[in-house]
């Protein structure tokens, strides 16, 4: 069975998961922009950031047979240094509009504050003006009003709901992001947010429509194994194998292919790698043999 894990920060993992993502099944992913542990202090950070997502990450992605797109955002907790955040917005046309980039996010609020709302408003419109699809990180704290909060304010902006996806979804959230006809995704964290075996529930009582998994694996503790796991632990609980595919497959690649970025027929074929290759005369490997695939013959 194929996974798709769309909301996963490689840039914060190594090789090794790469290697093990491919062995469990894993295809392709999703890279957001988010936070990367510590606050940046110049636009310039953003700028090397944004071009390792459109760049190094999805060649390294692709040594290891995963195709890796991204999404492109101010995220919410860094908006709160408003000078910075809106030199950052300034990158957008020069990022957002590039190959491989699927939504603008991960967008949201953190602690619902006014820069917050700014930049998500700005970043909404952004959106509306270019018909991209929008990934919504939603607040670890009063979740389901933010949660509520950020949907109102993509619609009201003319987000339409189904190029919303929600995600870091709980058991409160689901029922108000599903009657708003967005997609609900849900981060399976080891010891938060939410995990397998709630999740499993989740699928259950609500069926798999726009229903997504994800692991959002960063430099914390994480697993980027997340998704396959779920998968098995599914089966494990006798969810329809129908469910399965549609919550850790068939629904990530509908809501973003409607960017436009996604060769589903490719993805369905299995990866052809070749390791002689180099990204500004970097290489993945470390003396390995590289393996190369041979072409795929029609």
């Amino acid at each position: 069975m194929r996974f798709f894990d769309p909301h996963i920060h490689m840039a914060s993992r190594t090789t090794d998961d790469y290697q093990n993502m491919a062995a469990a099944g894993i295809r392709a992913i999703i890279e957001p922009a988010f936070w990367m542990g510590q606050p940046r202090t110049n636009v310039g950070s953003f700028i090397d950031y944004f071009s390792s997502l459109v760049g190094w990450e999805r060649f390294r992605a692709s040594q290891f047979g995963i195709a890796h797109y991204c999404a492109i955002g101010i995220n919410s907790k860094e908006a709160n240094n408003e000078g910075l955040a809106r030199e950052a917005l300034e990158l957008l046309p020069n990022f957002a509009l590039k190959e491989g980039v699927v939504a603008i996010g991960e967008i949201g609020y953190d602690e619902i504050t006014p820069a917050e709302e700014f930049i998500y408003q700005a970043q909404l419109k952004f959106a509306v003006e270019h018909d991209m699809v929008v990934m919504v990180h939603s607040p670890h704290r009063d979740k389901k009003n933010g949660i509520i909060r950020s949907i109102d304010v993509a619609l009201e902006m003319g987000v339409p709901p189904h190029k919303l996806v929600i995600d870091h979804n709980n058991e409160e959230t689901v029922q108000s992001v599903l009657d708003a006809g967005a997609w609900a995704a849900f981060t399976i964290y080891p010891n938060t947010k939410m995990g397998s075996e709630r999740m499993v529930e989740i699928v259950r009582q609500y069926g798999p429509e726009r229903i997504i998994v994800d692991s959002s694996a960063d430099w914390g503790v994480s697993d980027p194994l997340s998704v396959p796991k779920t998968a098995h632990l599914m089966k494990e609980r006798g969810i329809e194998p129908a469910a399965i595919e549609l919550t850790c497959w068939g629904n990530a690649l509908e809501a973003y292919a409607q960017s436009g970025q996604i060769d589903v027929d490719a993805l369905m074929q299995d990866a052809v790698i070749d390791q002689s290759q180099s990204y500004s005369d970097n290489s993945v490997l470390r003396g390995q043999q590289p393996r190369i695939d041979e072409p795929v013959k029609n």
